[in-house]
């Protein structure tokens, strides 16, 4: 039974315990190696059971895991199925699940969204949210959480290259905390804290925001100035963020950092594979294995990244 009244809250709770880890399972059929594919009916059949595989795996390291829809809808019908159980399989694990749908749109259409995600088949504990139609957009999920204790990240300062198109932009007036001109991703973080206000809770609200860690220069600045919000921390390990950095966003309020290649794929560059990769004789269980041995290193790296920022301040 969920003690918790918001799953922000279970989410901290199980950082707390367990280590900042998240598992992305953003699972292409293409990262599995061919032998094992070949013993499934569909590339979905063998998505589903390199899912199951891998959260055994995984468990003992992970506070939760993050599910991207995109990889299941390129599979079509039967990879939503897949999705659906994906999901279902983590949250009878009684283990966070969040998904990583990033909804953004208006009136009815969001209403829909936040109905299709919070409840039904595809009903996830968690999911992101795309703040840049306005923050009308995110009411009716906010509802899901008044209600049902539903949480949700909502983009704020991403991970990819690109972000500084749009989430570095400075604003013409204005002024943002550090006394700088403002930023479009201030405009969007200054929403939020108005919006957790309603939430009467200081030491986390019951939603979150994303902060990639990719970028060192303001980790730091975002997260004294939001110390309430709980982080979703992409960019680590294959896109090349430091743990060092996802250390920073994991103060105050705290974090879960997501790794999804850099786990999902481990059995490419694992040592203890190198016969059987060569000899293309791996089986699933040779590939759920070595993600595990992946997630038990990360969370490993993370919390040292951690104990070494106290020792430093």
């Amino acid at each position: 039974m969920n003690t918790y009244r918001y799953e922000m809250l279970r989410l901290q709770a199980a950082c707390s315990e367990k280590g900042p880890l998240c598992v992305g399972l953003d699972t292409d059929p293409t990262y599995m190696p061919p032998e094992v594919l070949r013993m499934y009916g569909s590339p979905a059949q063998a998505v589903l059971a390199y899912n199951e595989a891998l959260v055994s795996a995984t468990a003992s390291s992970a506070a939760c895991f993050k599910v991207q829809i995109a990889y299941y809808e390129a599979l079509g019908l039967e990879g939503l199925s897949v999705y659906a159980r994906t999901l279902a399989l983590v949250r009878q694990a009684k283990i966070p699940v969040i998904a990583d749908i990033k909804r953004g749109d208006i009136a009815d259409t969001a209403k829909a969204y936040a109905r299709a995600h919070f409840s039904g088949d595809f009903e996830a504990d968690i999911i992101t949210l795309n703040p840049y139609m306005g923050f009308d957009t995110l009411e009716p999920f906010l509802e899901y959480v008044d209600s049902s204790g539903k949480g949700a990240f909502v983009l704020l300062r991403t991970s990819n290259p690109g972000m500084k198109d749009i989430e570095w932009l400075e604003l013409a007036c204005g002024v943002s905390p550090s006394g700088t001109p403002p930023r479009v991703l201030d405009a969007v973080g200054a929403g939020l804290l108005s919006l957790s206000s309603r939430f009467g809770n200081a030491d986390c609200a019951p939603f979150g925001v994303v902060v990639g860690c990719t970028e060192e220069a303001d980790a730091r600045a975002l997260r004294d100035r939001y110390p309430g919000l709980f982080f979703l921390i992409p960019g680590y390990g294959a896109q090349g963020g430091a743990a060092r950095i996802a250390a920073t966003l994991l103060d105050r309020a705290g974090g879960t950092v997501n790794s999804s290649r850099g786990i999902l794929t481990a059995w490419k560059k694992d040592p203890l594979l190198e016969i059987k990769r060569a000899s293309q004789s791996l089986t699933l269980t040779d590939i759920a294995e070595s993600a595990g041995r992946a997630a038990f290193a990360s969370k490993a790296e993370l919390l040292s990244a951690v104990k070494q920022l106290g020792a430093e301040s």
